[in-house]
């Protein structure tokens, strides 16, 4: 019943307004736009204008590739720092301009995903704090009509596309990760997106560079994180829950450049994991011990990591720090879980391994 009653409310604003334009995620063009509204909008002969907000967290050049191969006009912005907004008024008098010929004004609505920026690309426009803006979905209430210009309006309204599976709303962020019973489907669904969005982030991220599906791209990744269930197979459901957790949150985008230099290293040690594992090895000194002579081997300036789940511990190794607080931090990062002991090895280059928990 909610869904339907929230297409109704979306069928209004679209009826009611000469122009409708589309707010997206320009950090996820595919999951933020909606085709059923572009149809809908195509349908009833209105101008569509598909506005990607937050245009300043991606590349120039890709930003400008995803407008050439749009069917729909595109205007990238970025509300908050107040950029592209000049060009968004003029595409909007652009599409007004013919029909001012029947009318003497012209109703512009904003309808988009919650939490895509609609409320704040109003404020941007109008100047001033015109409507407002919470991180809520629905946070907007009622109709009221907002002067853009003496001949164009905006239709501030619940224009708020609903959320039509379950699927989507763990992806759009809607449900917590860490809450899902069955994670792993839509897991596999948000690799999907990023695949035909851009598959490099999946490389940049986890170093995967071959795969021939969604499952083995999310067995990959189990592997590197060390989630591994007992009999040496890696548990999909922990590796989902922790992959949609990192999206949810934004510690994965499509473009982590900033997130990429700061964990800027490679997967490695797995034979020495085999090993720890074979022998149930839990104790950092009695590692250090057996694997010494391997892993110094491996001490330079390129940071170095490993990690598995052992007997219900999380054995981490990382190598190629100037201290060895560096490693503990990352391993901590990477796992999310604390370090209950470690040992440190290295002169110049250091290295730690840690029991985690």
């Amino acid at each position: 019943m909610k869904q339907r009653k929230a297409w109704r409310v979306v069928k209004e604003v679209v009826e009611e307004a000469d122009i409708i334009v589309e707010v997206v995620d320009a950090r996820d063009p595919i999951g933020t736009r909606n085709r059923k509204l572009e149809r809908l909008v195509q349908e009833d002969g209105k101008p569509l204008l598909i506005v990607m907000n937050k245009a300043d967290l991606v590349p120039k050049e890709w930003a400008e590739e995803y407008k050439r191969r749009s069917e729909i006009p595109v205007v990238f912005i970025s509300a908050r720092e107040r950029k592209g907004t000049g060009i968004l008024r003029k595409e909007l008098k652009k599409l007004a301009k013919p029909l001012l010929d029947e009318r003497d004004k012209v109703k512009v609505a904003l309808i988009g995903y919650p939490n895509v920026g609609k409320s704040t690309i109003i404020n941007t426009l109008k100047g001033k704090k015109a409507v407002g803006t919470a991180p809520i979905p629905g946070y907007t209430k009622g109709k009221q009509l907002i002067r853009l210009s003496k001949k164009i309006w905006l239709l501030d309204s619940p224009g708020v596309v609903p959320i039509d599976d379950f699927d989507e709303l763990v992806i759009k962020g809607g449900f917590p990760a860490d809450k899902i019973e069955e994670p792993v489907k839509p897991a596999l669904k948000l690799i999907g997106r990023i695949l035909e969005t851009r598959k490099e982030a999946i490389t940049e991220k986890f170093g995967i560079e071959e795969f021939e599906s969604e499952e083995e791209v999310l067995r990959k990744i189990g592997e590197r994180r060390g989630l591994i269930k007992a009999g040496g197979e890696v548990d999909l459901e922990e590796t989902a829950r922790w992959f949609l957790r990192e999206w949810q949150t934004g510690r994965f985008t499509l473009f982590g450049k900033e997130e990429k230099r700061e964990e800027d290293f490679r997967w490695d040690f797995e034979d020495v994991l085999d090993g720890i594992e074979k022998d149930l090895l839990l104790d950092p000194r009695r590692i250090l011990w057996k694997y010494r002579d391997e892993l110094r081997k491996k001490l330079d300036n390129r940071k170095r990591v490993g990690i598995r789940e052992i007997e219900g511990f999380t054995v981490g190794i990382a190598t190629g720090f100037k201290k060895c607080d560096g490693g503990i931090k990352l391993l901590e990062r990477l796992t999310g879980k604390h370090v209950l002991a470690s040992e440190c090895f290295g002169k110049k280059w250091k290295g730690v391994v840690a029991i985690l928990d």
